[in-house]
């Protein structure tokens, strides 16, 4: 612990955003780094608990303390070298992970928890510029072949563990790019696309082969991975869209929020998608419902596309404004939260259920028909929905977007092939059946099918991915070789 008294001394101080006026124009990354000196400052408020929950709250375990003490000592170096230990991508993470750590922070007692998303993107990025990440080429091949199936944070770092271990894996993605939500799904002014292609560059030189366009259960039989190689990696992640069955959904105009991220984001990023194909927010009447991280990212995009108006609807009762500590702490509370997109410009309301969509002759949406609903619980503590009588309204909307969350993978295809052929088992969400624990850890029912991440897990954050890939990686090389000292 470099300063006992650091948390006494320094405030907690964190990044700041670029005026919503200059950012909202383009789709460049908006944070504004701390300073060298601000950045000491903060690692020195780590108190090195006795008993580190940040630890617990990082899904890959990040050894929180260690780089904070070092980075108030000014060992930036070290500093890299403690953070890769469990986090393969920091740099993604740095960016767009909630920051479970900091809620577990014991000065989150005090809602002044370290800045640790921000130090950890701040060594990441300091260590990219000194040039101290390089390849870790292996020092022998062990002539195993391994196949990935999808380029998404899971698949990556299960790659990238997988060829330091000395085997030869090759990534198959579906996508005309590397990295699956990464690339497509999280808008550009979240996540600089070069940050992948750089990763990319040292993953080539550590022996990563990488196929786009290589849709597995349609393109490429997902049999001839089976023969081609080892072992299969299943890493595809979790796309089906939940969809909103009520009158009207067919009209124009309503569209799940993927198709409209991803068509906007290619077209950024410099991929011909034709005005046809595109989905334009440009003076319309905007409505989002769902209220997580990809409804907040669809309204960051409508309001670069110069929208009328953007309002996002949920269908839970507004959070608390803060949490209960001594019922929370230290874990992730219930509480709310307003996203750098919902700051740009947006209406956010609570307690609404959509009932049907109206249109015009043309077939175009032109309103949103809701009903305010109120939760109560029921005589087993389980929650209920009801409907209030008599609080049916209406909003505008030239364009909705359905960002409720994903149900499940995709089965048509892979998924459906390896059920027919090989009898892989789903669980009772429909994702990919495999445990985390014990001997069969993230094997599939398939012999040599490995699986990890959204397609096992079901849809979660970036960071759980990029744990479950490296542990799937650590699975798959003890199964191959008899034994593995890829870390968990």
């Amino acid at each position: 612990m470099g300063k006992p008294t650091g948390f006494m001394e320094y405030g907690r101080c964190d990044r700041r955003y670029e005026p919503v006026g200059d950012r909202v124009v383009n789709y460049v990354e908006f944070v504004i780094p701390l300073a060298d000196a601000e950045l000491r400052e903060q690692g020195a408020r780590c108190m090195d608990c006795g008993i580190p929950y940040c630890h617990q709250g990082c899904p890959v375990n990040n050894i929180i303390p260690d780089w904070n003490d070092l980075v108030y000592r000014g060992e930036w170096e070290a500093a890299i070298e403690v953070l890769h230990s469990t986090n393969n991508f920091p740099e993604f993470t740095g960016r767009i992970c909630p920051a479970p750590c900091e809620a577990s922070c014991t000065l989150n007692l005090d809602d002044a928890p370290v800045t640790i998303k921000t130090i950890e993107c701040a060594i990441v990025d300091r260590a990219w510029d000194e040039g101290w990440i390089k390849p870790q080429v292996p020092e022998r091949r062990t002539g195993k072949r391994v196949a990935v199936v999808g380029s998404g944070p899971a698949g990556l770092a299960a790659a990238q563990q997988l060829a330091r271990a000395g085997h030869q894996v090759a990534i198959y993605e579906k996508a005309d790019r590397i990295g699956g939500l990464l690339r497509y799904g999280i808008p550009d002014f979240k996540l600089n696309k070069e940050l992948i292609d750089r990763r990319m560059a040292q993953m080539r030189t550590e022996g990563v082969e990488f196929h786009t366009n290589a849709h597995i259960g349609v393109s490429i039989p997902v049999t001839k991975l089976r023969e081609d190689y080892d072992a299969v990696v299943l890493a595809g992640g979790s796309e089906k869209p939940r969809d909103l069955p009520v009158e009207g959904r067919e009209l124009n105009g309503i569209h799940f929020a993927m198709d409209f991220l991803t068509r906007n984001s290619k077209r950024v990023q410099g991929t011909y998608v034709s005005d046809e194909e595109l989905i334009s927010a440009q003076d319309k009447h905007v409505v989002v419902i769902g209220g997580g991280d990809t409804g907040s990212d669809c309204i960051g995009t409508s309001i670069r596309h110069g929208a009328k108006s953007v309002t996002q609807i949920e269908i839970l009762d507004k959070p608390p404004e803060k949490e209960d500590k001594a019922l929370t702490w230290p874990n992730w509370p219930n509480k709310l939260r307003t996203s750098s997109s919902q700051e740009e410009g947006c209406e956010r309301l609570w307690n609404l259920a959509t009932k049907s969509f109206s249109g015009d002759a043309e077939g175009r949406v032109t309103e949103l028909n809701y009903c305010l609903v109120r939760w109560d619980k029921d005589a087993d503590g389980r929650w209920q929905m009801q409907e209030v009588p008599g609080s049916e309204g209406q909003l505008k909307a030239d364009l909705v977007l359905l960002a409720m969350g994903f149900v499940h993978p995709v089965h048509e295809g892979m998924i459906d092939e390896l059920r027919q052929s090989a009898g892989l088992e789903l669980d009772a969400r429909g994702n990919i059946k495999g445990s985390t624990e014990g001997a069969d850890a993230y094997h599939t029912s398939v012999e040599g099918v490995f699986c990890a991440g959204d397609m096992r897990r079901g849809q979660s954050l970036v960071v759980w991915a990029i744990r479950e890939g490296r542990q799937c990686a650590r699975a798959v090389d003890e199964w191959l070789m008899g034994e593995t000292d890829l870390p968990r």
